[in-house]
């Protein structure tokens, strides 16, 4: 198969997935994320923070567990909706492998794209790789990768997520391309340290973690990955976030 490792990989690799009301989403992701990992003999495991969803989707991460193992899947639940940043926060508690990755329940990422991450992660010795909508490969390891992209979006919302890093990339010069993405692989002590200093909580959290991950000195690599927009539920992101996302940058100009 494309993409498999041709050496044994020792590292252990842990999954943080926030899930909101994502019981028809959760089985299928966590296939294709227990697919990938089994076929490039990676070992693994998904933690699945849930914020109380009201639709089930704890008893389906419960029936998860049952079918690949305690061991691989380990839900733990919160009282309530409590905001993207501290899910990570939460699930980064039980954490017990040396890589973190971090992504959304609902399809926007692809778990095809882990072993890219993986890959360049290894071939540069790197801190942090996150995944780029909005650049081309840029080196042979990435020669297998297709240019970023996003599909399923109305022009209107394109533009404001552009806008959005373009936004952040004039005012703040992180050096990376999507600095709004959430698909990214971190060194377990590299993610415990950038949070450790990180004061967003909500939609903003992301952005400021790439920031202050550059400010503190690690290495960051990029691939291209394909977003595409979520196939059931509605999409968390509205005009509150848009007015934070905002105010985020120029906290993060003013203090970082």
């Amino acid at each position: 198969m494309q993409g498999q490792f041709n050496t044994s990989d020792t590292h252990k690799y842990s999954v943080i997935l926030p899930t909101y009301n994502e019981r028809k989403n959760l089985p299928v992701i966590v296939w294709l994320l227990a697919r990938t990992f089994e076929e490039n003999s990676l070992s693994w495991e998904i933690i699945i923070v849930d914020d109380a969803s009201p639709d089930g989707t704890q008893e389906i991460a419960k029936q998860l567990a049952k079918v690949y193992g305690e061991d691989k899947i380990l839900l733990r639940a919160r009282a309530g909706k409590l905001g993207l940043g501290t899910a990570y926060i939460h699930g980064l508690k039980f954490v017990t492998g040396d890589f973190v990755i971090i992504m959304d329940a609902d399809f926007s990422h692809h778990p095809k794209f882990i072993p890219q991450f993986i890959r360049l992660q290894k071939a540069h010795n790197l801190d942090i790789v996150t995944g780029t909508r909005y650049r081309a490969a840029s080196t042979p390891h990435q020669r297998d990768s297709a240019p970023g992209g996003v599909y399923g979006w109305d022009l209107k919302r394109k533009l404001v997520s552009r806008g959005a890093n373009y936004l952040a990339d004039t005012v703040l010069n992180p050096g990376v391309s999507d600095l709004t993405g959430s698909f990214r692989l971190y060194r377990l002590p590299v993610l415990q340290h950038i949070i450790s200093e990180t004061v967003s909580k909500g939609y903003v959290f992301q952005m400021e973690m790439m920031v202050r991950a550059r400010a503190l000195g690690y290495s960051v690599g990029e691939i291209p990955i394909t977003f595409v927009d979520r196939i059931f539920g509605e999409s968390k992101l509205g005009a509150d976030e848009i007015v934070s996302y905002a105010k985020g940058v120029w906290t993060l100009f003013s203090t970082v």
